[in-house]
């Protein structure tokens, strides 16, 4: 029949970006609209955060100070924790708040996946949280700060005690905690932490998963001057061991005999950092992205899923129960570190090693442009006035580390985003 019917057939409306593949290189144009569209959550997230943050370090340097010192040291302790569990919750929530903007999100709705509540995310982000936040060392940070806080807030004090000739104590919060108060403190959170950590195994208890995130980073923190006098204490015996002495002996023996060794391992060190800051930690906050939208998991399996090696985990799952023990004493530090930011790598890859790219790519562009920018803005106020930057400076950098941190959480969403799209509409499974 010829195609004039006399009856025009009405127009296919466009298909949604969720409904046709979506390009990688769109990851940038894609993090900006969900920057933009939530933006006030974002920017809610972010600020209440900050005042809690700083609240809870300054009530952490006043309580440190006083009668029945140690006690209170613990309690300084606590705060830290609490700040760290901070960090956690605002991470959590302003990914949180990006859900509903996200066509992957509004995909499983479709399909009838009821919308999860924050808490149950948050349960769920809270132990990997913890591994990577501890095995990343992010709680440096955290701790620098609150030791940059005490000098700042009781810096009177310190000129009083030098001019009285008397040792400070002021920014010594988390280091002067005895050590036998420590161990102790260290042995309550160990014990909460793998009461809490079997709860999460068994699928059991509403906030297993935050209980045991803020256990995992006490036992830590009230653990670090018990085992900072360990260390001290096992130092000059570990310098005379057999083994520990001929290791020694041989890496300096290859430093000076084999070519190019020490060339190589120097370039290495200098080029580590650099792999670190805009590989290793986009991948770090997308893996934290992931785990609020459900779609991950952080086992070696996952990781290893479609490859000849999936054959070995089976072998050892199927082993002795003292072998699979030993197995995870060895590579556990390895697992914490290493697998979780493999699965979100194997899960960007299904859309494309060009999205993986872009938002690295994209990454460091940010940091690097915030830096600059704040540079440029430095430049442009000036001033001559002593310790003027003192005062302007902090609301300056906050509205910086407000940009960067609601653009890095958009981008962060918007990678998933991209990438569960793809993987859906070339069929592959979406989970990590």
């Amino acid at each position: 029949m010829s195609g004039s019917s006399g009856v025009a057939a009405p127009p296919r409306p466009a298909p949604t970006p969720a409904q046709r593949m979506p390009s990688p290189f769109s990851l940038p144009l894609h993090a900006l609209r969900l920057a933009g569209k939530c933006a006030l959550p974002l920017i809610m997230w972010f600020s209440v955060g900050e005042a809690v943050r700083f609240g809870l370090m300054y009530a952490g340097t006043e309580i440190a100070y006083g009668d029945l010192r140690q006690v209170r040291l613990v309690a300084t302790m606590t705060f830290l924790t609490l700040v760290v569990m901070t960090s956690m919750a605002v991470t959590t929530g302003m990914l949180y708040s990006l859900r509903g903007a996200l066509w992957e999100i509004r995909a499983r709705q479709a399909d009838g996946e009821a919308d999860e509540r924050f808490w149950k995310a948050m349960d769920r982000v809270a132990p990997t949280f913890a591994a990577i936040y501890m095995t990343w060392s992010f709680h440096r940070e955290d701790a620098r700060e609150f030791v940059q806080l005490d000098f700042f807030h009781n810096i009177d004090q310190v000129a009083a005690d030098a001019f009285q000739g008397v040792k400070s104590v002021v920014g010594r919060g988390l280091v002067d905690l005895d050590w036998r108060v420590s161990l102790g403190a260290m042995a309550v959170a160990f014990a909460l932490k793998l009461f809490f950590a079997k709860m999460v195994e068994k699928g059991t208890g509403k906030f297993a998963g935050i209980a045991a995130a803020f256990s995992e980073f006490a036992f830590v923190f009230y653990g670090l001057n018990a085992t900072v006098a360990v260390a001290d204490a096992r130092s000059e015996w570990m310098e005379h061991r057999s083994v520990v002495s001929t290791t020694g002996e041989v890496w300096s023996q290859a430093k000076e005999t084999v070519p190019g060794w020490e060339a190589v391992w120097g370039a290495v060190g200098e080029i580590w950092p650099f792999i670190v800051d805009a590989v290793v930690m986009p991948l770090t906050w997308l893996t934290v992205a992931i785990l609020v939208f459900g779609a991950f998991a952080d086992d070696t399996r996952t990781m290893l899923r479609g490859t000849r090696f999936e054959r070995g985990v089976d072998r050892l799952e199927s082993s002795h129960d003292l072998t699979q023990k030993s197995f995870d004493r060895v590579t556990g530090g390895f697992q914490e570190r290493w697998v979780p930011l493999a699965n979100s790598l194997r899960l960007t890859l299904k859309g494309g090693a060009a999205l993986f790219g872009m938002m690295c790519l994209s990454y460091v562009a940010l940091h690097v442009g915030a830096e600059y920018a704040l540079r440029g803005v430095r430049t442009l106020v000036g001033s001559g006035t002593p310790w003027y930057w003192l005062l302007i400076g902090p609301p300056i950098e906050m509205v910086k580390e407000l940009v960067v941190t609601v653009l890095t959480m958009a981008l962060m969403a918007a990678t998933f985003d991209l990438a569960a799209t793809r993987a859906r509409l070339s069929g592959q499974a979406v989970s990590a």
